[in-house]
């Protein structure tokens, strides 16, 4: 009896060891629209309400993570998300897209990504393999956001506008 019990131990324990990922999404932004003077400006007015859609639009998606550069416009950004959420905002390097990319894949439950007009599409390249590219966004495109799902089926990214939600 012994053996059987710990034969079921062993087997529950190998299941749960399964290298299949675990769902998740990853929603990726720029940063809200921004003031216009200063080396690292806040968000303007336009802004602040786009921050504020971005949480109501996430607000059912169980965010766990938040990650955003360290900048005032792309943690306001995110704020309304982290507040809603319970969650901290981490900081990440926008010139090592590769070890934040490592940690999206690694963590569990959904997340929110911010960046900027020249990384956004970036991010979203590396979840797209040899398909379709994202560019860089121009100065006047806040409106995007990438959706990224990893799942049992593997790996899609889609581009919705805050509009599509």
């Amino acid at each position: 009896m012994k053996n059987l019990l710990l034969l079921f131990a062993v087997l529950a324990f190998l299941a749960s060891c399964s290298s299949e990922p675990k769902s998740k999404t990853i929603y990726i932004v720029r940063h809200a629209e921004k003031q216009l003077e200063g080396n690292d400006p806040e968000l303007a007015q336009v802004g602040v309400i786009r921050a504020t859609k971005l949480s109501q639009i996430l607000s059912d998606k169980d965010i766990k993570h938040i990650y955003s550069t360290d900048y005032r416009r792309t943690k306001q950004t995110a704020k309304p998300t982290a507040d809603q959420s319970g969650v901290e905002i981490e900081v990440y390097d926008p010139r090592n897209n590769d070890e934040l990319v490592e940690k999206l894949k690694s963590v569990d439950g959904n997340v929110l990504v911010v960046g900027h007009s020249n990384t956004v599409g970036q991010i979203a390249n590396y979840f797209v393999g040899d398909g379709e590219k994202y560019q860089d966004l121009d100065d006047s495109q806040y409106n995007f956001i990438y959706v990224v799902t990893i799942d049992k089926n593997g790996t899609s990214v889609e581009t919705k506008t805050y509009k599509d939600f």
